[in-house]
């Protein structure tokens, strides 16, 4: 116990935290906070959907991961140096989306947001990258689950905290906020040191690029490797079409921005912490794999839960009631999601690897979610949220191969 707290309170550990705040503080800044000012701008419902393609680099972040394992920038080494330029780069793309005007220059807006979804996303993957390198073995669970949780800070800082300033402020000064809310990140940049180069860094771009692509796929043949990212692709695909629209949904029912802010983000935040600490709990009980049958079974009815807010109104104990399951069952399934992923990869190529995997976890909160606008219009919201927990279905039957329920805790190969 007492090495655990030592541990605990160790300069390291408030690195993790800290940084997790800086990594989670971005992403909500072009998704439900984008989405709050877009809609009370009167852009239509069907642009707003589109604007989620703006978060395309969180998937495509696989691509670059490499140059970052193999070059070095010339000062603060070869994490430090990439962390404080994407970070300086970040602060200064969030100020400059606040000063975009949403209807006489969308696309200005659009691409601007691109720019602080590109620098974000780069500064996942050095942040990953150091934290691996920093930590030791033993102190690695412990990390890791103060990253979450200082992440999940940052999107509550950024999604809650910036719709109830919304209420009072204008969206420039709001982004401007968060813009120096970004210092937190920059300053623990500077004040860590630079871990010692690890055995095996990527001597060629070729190595860094091409190996960990080869020997994820000559474990068990490329059939294998391809059914195990079409899984990761869709286990969580309904969840997050649902998730989509949802601020654009609670406005539509008549609940105010702070209601908003205080029930879905507030509320929300310590129901999917609560959830992720129970899905870890019950993993330890159930494993892996069956843990992935049951929060997945759980995602699919709490998304359901959308579809009875959408014929009742804006009733808020029932909005409280729809957003404790839906968080609860989704901070659970991604603990269980997240260490599956983590099972997969080969720990001489964690970085790059856990880039593609991760990367292919964003995929469906961006393309999927790209036509919900659509949808929604189309189908009405109750329709809407059916659809989201029939989509579910495919990647709960590719469970049956690449997590059956009566294997352990691995994906079979």
């Amino acid at each position: 116990m007492t090495a655990v707290l030592k541990s605990g309170f160790s300069g390291r550990m408030a690195a993790s935290l800290l940084m997790g705040f800086s990594c989670g503080l971005p992403l909500l800044l072009t998704i439900s906070l984008l989405q709050a000012w877009l809609t009370e701008r009167g852009v239509d419902l069907a642009t707003i959907g589109l604007f989620t393609l703006v978060g395309l680099p969180y998937t495509l972040k696989f691509l670059w991961a490499p140059l970052l394992d193999r070059y070095t920038p010339p000062f603060l080494g070869r994490r430090r140096g990439w962390m404080l330029l994407s970070q300086l780069c970040l602060a200064l793309a969030i100020a400059a989306l606040g000063l975009c005007d949403p209807l006489g220059h969308p696309w200005l807006l659009a691409v601007t947001a691109l720019a602080v979804a590109f620098f974000s996303a780069t500064q996942d993957i050095v942040v990953d990258a150091y934290r691996r390198e920093d930590l030791t073995d033993n102190e690695l669970g412990l990390g890791s689950s103060l990253y979450v949780n200082g992440y999940r800070v940052g999107m509550l800082l950024a999604s809650g905290g910036g719709l109830v300033l919304a209420d009072h402020l204008s969206f420039a000064a709001v982004y401007a906020i968060m813009a120096a809310c970004m210092l937190v990140g920059i300053v623990t940049t500077l004040a860590v040191k630079e871990p010692k180069v690890a055995e095996g860094q990527p001597q060629s771009l070729r190595e860094a690029v091409v190996e960990p692509f080869v020997e994820f796929f000559s474990r068990a043949g490329i059939k294998w490797g391809l059914g195990v990212l079409a899984f990761i692709l869709l286990y969580k695909i309904g969840d997050t079409m649902a998730a989509a629209l949802t601020t654009p949904f609670y406005l539509d029912l008549g609940f105010s921005k702070t209601q908003i802010g205080a029930v879905v983000k507030l509320f929300g935040f310590w129901a999917t912490l609560g959830g992720a600490l129970l899905g870890g709990a019950l993993m330890l009980k159930l494993g892996i794999n069956r843990s992935l049958w049951v929060f997945g079974v759980l995602q699919a009815v709490s998304t359901a839960g959308f579809a009875l807010l959408a014929q009742v109104g804006a009733s808020l104990p029932l909005l409280a009631g729809v957003i404790a399951c839906e968080n609860l069952t989704g901070g659970m399934g991604t603990a269980a999601y997240l260490a599956f992923m983590a099972a997969l990869t080969n720990k001489r190529f964690t970085a790059t690897q856990y880039a593609l995997l991760s990367s292919l976890m964003g995929i469906p909160r961006v393309l999927a979610s790209a036509p919900t606008g659509y949808l929604a219009q189309h189908l009405g919201w109750t329709w809407f949220f059916i659809l989201c927990v029939l989509v579910a279905l495919p990647g709960m039957l590719l469970l049956l191969k690449y997590a059956p329920w009566r294997a352990g805790g691995q994906a079979t190969q």
